[in-house]
């Protein structure tokens, strides 16, 4: 018997910093120049430099491979929604919850949200994963 349940949850926080975002850019090669070039960034809709929408969604990796689940999780898959930019030096709250339990293979589904400081969501989505052994 599996000792998942739903309605489990974790979550974690992160500061942002601009030299995460140029991190980012060097490791996925996403250099836009509206999360790297405030001048450029300025006259963009943000009026200012946005963290890289999959920069935190990445925290939903951290949560489900460390944290819940845990170590040994798969991800199959990731729907994500981005609803509202995340600025540099913001303090992001990821959370995911565990929504369902395959009853027939070791799958769960899990919301992902991400939420600013003003407590808005600015990613949410499903994480579908194989849940590990242990």
């Amino acid at each position: 018997m599996s000792h998942w349940k739903t309605g489990m949850s974790k979550e974690l926080k992160k500061v942002f910093t601009q030299k995460d975002l140029e991190a980012f850019a060097e490791l996925s090669l996403d250099d836009n120049p509206v999360h790297l070039d405030e001048e450029f960034a300025k006259n963009t809709p943000f009026g200012g430099t946005i963290a890289h929408g999959m920069l935190v969604a990445s925290l939903f990796s951290a949560l489900l491979g460390r944290h819940l689940p845990g170590a040994g999780t798969i991800y199959l898959g990731q729907n994500l929604k981005f609803t509202k930019p995340v600025r540099p030096g913001e303090e992001i709250t990821a959370r995911v919850e565990i929504i369902s339990l395959r009853e027939d293979k070791p799958i769960a589904t899990l919301l992902t949200e991400a939420r600013n400081p003003q407590g808005e969501i600015v990613i949410t989505g499903e994480a579908v994963v194989r849940l590990p052994k242990n």
